[in-house]
């Protein structure tokens, strides 16, 4: 947990600069004598030690959210600060005991396996056990397997699933603090509400450098762009859009009403939805990423159009049948996508319609820090959430000679997104947006490629039908567009053996020693 222990190192350097510009008349050792501390004392220590705690935001450059909470909910420090404390006992470990040499996520893993009975009655056996089953993300979990239907947010997961299945019981009497616990140190948990809380540092959202065009033409998009493979931003493609002009919250929820769109692995109606996201604090926002829009509400997928970039778009020709292709997407600030690449090796356009959101991509050569794909691509390992990958993996690339391509994208620009780049996107307030992927002459053999591939029925998406869709799609191809493929395939055969063709002095030039050579 790197940004744990830095701010070990950051609290550690703040003491010794304090120390020295001015005598401290407050003893703050906490040793042997700290029983003896008075109530009063005790009360003033962590009034102290909370201000200490926002000065070291500052100073670290890091800043809480106006909305977060000024420490952990149950009191939960970073196992570095037991060491600034010598006399101090690490209450997790006495509390777990002879499972305390379980790792945190370890003994999250375990208390994942149990129901909400079951962890109420652990949570009564020591404040050790307390803290970690009311961990916020092991009743998000219930609430999510339990609830699929849709659920009204509380305030916390676990007065959310209190509500939903003890009605009578007055959720409003367990709040959301609950009790804090003295001495608990723990990078794990500590993280994962920093990260719930943290705003984004500037730093992260200085660099911008992506192209940026206005009212190019299609064809100038497609040589500078579509065919090399490259990002860039494009203004002006929505300013007339109805959805730019109406899509925001009171429209949707009206226009809509009861209908349920799909958020993460449950339905929701949109007013449930922004109920939970104006309360949620939390690492991982749930975020409302529908395929299904349109056809739930039609007049959604009239009110925009799909810009004239992308409107060549060759999975049209499965009709019905067609892998999914266009999400609306809402999510809360701190909401976001991980590190991925878009599914059967299509491109995409997103284009934003309210707020704004932080872009991060990385060319399909160059795998992002912190980010293991499995050999045959079919999954991803990465950091828990987008906030903690910034924290720890964000600075490497400032060294790296090739760096990621990054921008904020506004309302009323859209973003290129070429197949095979890797990307993480993150809201930086509520946002709204649509997004396509498409397949074009520019990217069909390698669409048609990846549906090939001998495991393609692990890799492929948005479809029911993962093993026969390479058939479907190059038939339905063949009989709408007769002769594009072998013209294309034919098209990749020139340019290729163009590349490999040497010039007159590459022949005669001897790479190894940067001499000639001759040939009798």
């Amino acid at each position: 947990m790197l940004g744990c222990r830095s701010k070990l190192s950051q609290t550690i350097k703040r003491k010794k600069n304090k120390s020295k510009s001015r005598n401290k008349t407050t003893n703050r050792t906490v040793s042997k004598t700290r029983n003896s501390i008075s109530k009063k004392q005790e009360s003033r220590y962590e009034e102290e030690y909370e201000e200490e705690e926002e000065e070291e935001d500052t100073e670290g450059g890091f800043s809480l959210k106006t909305s977060a909470a000024p420490s952990h909910t149950h009191g939960v420090q970073p196992l570095g600060n037991l060491y600034l404390y010598p006399g101090s006992v690490n209450s997790r470990n006495t509390g777990l005991g002879n499972l305390q040499t379980l790792t945190d996520e370890l003994v999250l893993d375990i208390l994942g396996l149990l129901g909400a009975t079951h962890l109420g009655v652990l949570a009564t056996v020591s404040k050790s056990l307390y803290v970690f089953t009311n961990h916020e993300p092991l009743w998000r979990n219930l609430v999510l397997e339990s609830l699929n239907n849709g659920f009204l947010y509380n305030g916390s997961w676990k007065s959310t699933y209190i509500a939903a299945y003890c009605p009578s019981f007055d959720v409003s009497s367990i709040g959301v603090s609950g009790l804090r616990v003295r001495d608990f140190y723990s990078d794990y948990l500590f993280q994962s509400w920093l990260c719930a809380n943290l705003e984004m540092k500037p730093e992260w959202l200085e660099r911008d450098n992506i192209i940026r065009r206005k009212g190019i033409s299609v064809e100038e998009f497609v040589l500078n762009f579509e065919e090399p493979n490259k990002p860039v931003l494009l203004e002006g493609c929505m300013d007339n859009w109805v959805a730019y002009e109406k899509w925001d919250r009171d429209y949707l929820v009206q226009l809509c009403g009861d209908v349920k769109f799909s958020v993460g692995p449950v339905e929701m109606k949109l007013e449930e939805y922004f109920r939970y996201s104006d309360q949620a604090r939390e690492e991982r926002p749930l975020y409302l990423f529908d395929p299904k829009f349109a056809e739930k509400v039609p007049k959604l997928g009239l009110e925009y159009e799909v810009p004239v970039y992308f409107q060549e778009d060759l999975f049209s020709v499965l009709g019905h049948e067609r892998p999914d292709y266009r999400w609306i997407i809402i999510g809360p600030a701190g909401s976001g996508s991980s590190f991925h690449i878009d599914p059967n090796s299509t491109s995409a356009w997103n284009a934003v319609i309210k707020g704004s959101k932080k872009w991060v991509l990385f060319p399909p050569d160059l795998i992002p820090p912190g980010v293991h794909p499995s050999p045959d691509g079919a999954e991803v390992a990465c950091p828990v959430s987008i906030i903690e990958w910034f924290m720890n993996f964000y600075i490497t690339t400032k060294t790296w000679k090739k760096k990621p391509i990054e921008c904020i994208c506004k309302a009323g620009e859209v973003i290129f997104v070429p197949n095979g780049w890797w990307h993480l996107v993150i809201n930086l307030e509520e946002s709204i947006a649509i997004t396509q992927n498409y397949a074009s002459r520019r990217n069909l053999l390698n669409v048609m490629d990846f549906l090939k591939r001998p495991n393609a029925h692990t890799l492929v998406s948005g479809t029911r039908d993962r093993v026969n869709l390479y058939d479907k799609f190059k038939n339905a191809i063949e009989t709408s567009r007769p002769g594009t493929i072998d013209e294309l395939v034919q098209k990749a055969e020139e340019k290729k053996a163009q590349q490999k063709k040497l010039s007159f002095w590459d022949s005669v030039t001897d790479s190894k020693v940067g001499a000639f050579k001759f040939s009798f």
